[in-house]
């Protein structure tokens, strides 16, 4: 498969790929760089934010939330690069010392959001993880936050199965993605591992295409794994890159898979770099937030 870098932009950690169909426009993050980023066509906005961010989602009301160290945000999406226009929306996680890491939006247009102990010092380099102090958070539309899991290592991955019976999430402490079932009342069944720990690299996040599959990003592992619905190894992709961090499909059809990455001791010319890669099979919409 050909892979090819969509724009010159080089992440230190970029993450949280989000594609918005009605406009045609790919979302993503630099946690570490502190950046916010749309391309639309073969324009790329940027919006330095003040602290490290960790996802970009449109709204349905036009705007966008960011998800940042002291809570999630509301950005207006016609501000300034330099001077960006957040708005407190909510704070999910209280815990002192903790970041926002994971976030997707379910098919109902609820956000929600995987912490963790800080990771990340103010030059952007990396702290080690010491604790399991990170949650998973439900936020609705009106601001109200339901915490689901709790000591949590480094929350990865959220997928949800067409009928919404079954959440897959991922903890790369672990080296595992795990399945919870939801209850009806909208909280989880204790977790039931799927997937892992596997020789090439940890799971990082992940997309999930028409036929139900899951398409893994493999942190140090350079490559992403198309897993099964039971949980098996389907094909292995290789890439150009040491740390993929995520995956999106993107474009009309749906068939281009675009892949976040990091930058990476290794310093392979890509690391950093959004890659895009046609794919034979068609992928899930995102969902944006409600609100």
């Amino acid at each position: 498969m050909e892979c090819t870098a969509v724009t010159e932009h080089r992440a230190q950690l970029g993450e949280g790929p989000f594609w918005d169909a009605p406009t045609q426009a790919l979302y993503w993050v630099d946690i570490a760089g502190k950046q916010a980023l749309r391309l639309i066509g073969a324009n790329v906005q940027i919006w330095q934010m003040p602290e490290h961010v960790s996802a970009f989602i449109p709204c349905a009301s036009g705007d966008a939330l960011v998800t940042l160290s002291s809570g999630v945000y509301r950005l207006d999406l016609d501000s300034p690069g330099l001077a960006p226009r957040l708005t407190l929306f909510c704070v999910a996680d209280p815990h002192p010392g903790n970041r926002p890491n994971e976030a997707r939006c379910d098919a109902q247009g609820r956000l929600w959001l995987g912490t963790m102990q800080n990771n990340i010092g103010e030059q952007g380099e990396d702290l080690p993880v010491e604790r399991r102090s990170g949650g998973l958070f439900r936020i609705d539309r009106d601001a109200r936050v339901t915490p689901l899991l709790r000591g949590l290592g480094i929350p990865n991955t959220l997928l949800w199965s067409d009928d919404a019976t079954t959440v897959y999430f991922g903890d790369s402490l672990d080296g595992t993605l795990y399945r919870h079932f939801i209850r009806t009342d909208g909280h989880l069944e204790p977790a039931q591992a799927w997937f892992g720990p596997h020789t090439r690299g940890g799971p990082d996040g992940s997309a999930m295409d028409a036929e139900g599959f899951i398409w893994n990003a493999r942190w140090d592992g350079s490559c992403l794994l198309r897993l099964t619905p039971d949980g098996q190894v389907d094909r292995v992709i290789e890439l150009p890159v040491s740390r993929p961090t995520s995956c999106v499909f993107g474009d009309a059809d749906l068939k281009t898979l675009y892949i976040t990455s990091a930058a990476s001791p290794l310093g392979h010319p890509l690391d950093g770099a959004v890659l895009a890669i046609r794919v034979d099979v068609a992928g899930k919409l995102c969902s944006r937030f409600a609100g």
